[in-house]
């Protein structure tokens, strides 16, 4: 078995021997490989017969004017106004918490087309996990939803490495290096020095 099967292994494990349901969050750095993570733990929950939803940030950004109105590359910009929290926990994290409703929507903004999505709520059965993955989900305003955290620490030099390794294809070199040097890992480093993450 590879390193990455066990990994993901012990922490399906540790996931299905916490409750009945359970709100899991992947949290790290932009790059950090926490989309992957969470689709392979997604798929091992499942496989061993829990159904999961799946979800992320992404589904969750503000507009455009509202996330860049600091400034395309304000790591304050990034780090405060570009996810619309309320929206996440009013219609993916209440519904699927202890007292909630189990009707959801894992997206509620598509921030390529910077509009609205439009889309009926789903029902989660009464035992799903939901696996959510995205940036800064230990702030004040979400820490209190999670039941599991899983916290990617990856450092800044290997999160530019695989940062050029997977934008490559649709931004020049030197555009991905400027938007992590400026946004991006400044941001990362607010959150730690505000939030602290790896000491909750």
């Amino acid at each position: 078995m590879s390193e990455r099967s066990l990994i993901v292994e012990r922490l399906t494990d540790w996931v299905l021997n916490h409750s009945a349901a359970a709100r899991l969050a992947v949290d790290g750095p932009d790059a950090a490989g926490k989309t992957t993570l969470a689709g392979h733990l997604a798929g091992a929950i499942s496989h061993r017969g829990r159904p999961v939803v799946s979800a992320s940030l992404d589904g969750f950004h503000r507009p455009a004017r509202e996330r860049y109105r600091r400034g395309e590359l304000s790591p304050e910009g990034y780090f405060f106004d570009s996810f619309d929290y309320p929206r996440l926990r009013s219609q993916l994290l209440e519904p699927l918490g202890p007292a909630g409703s189990r009707i959801y929507r894992t997206a509620v903004f598509d921030y390529l087309a910077d509009r609205p999505v439009e889309t009926a709520g789903l029902t989660a059965p009464d035992n799903a996990v939901l696996v959510f993955d995205g940036v800064f989900l230990l702030r004040p305003e979400l820490v209190s939803f999670w039941d599991l955290v899983v916290f990617l620490d990856v450092g800044e030099d290997e999160v530019l490495r695989r940062a050029m390794l997977r934008d490559s294809a649709r931004l020049r070199g030197s555009e991905i290096r400027e938007r992590y040097a400026r946004r991006y890992l400044p941001a990362q480093r607010i959150y730690r020095q505000t939030v602290q993450p790896l000491g909750l």
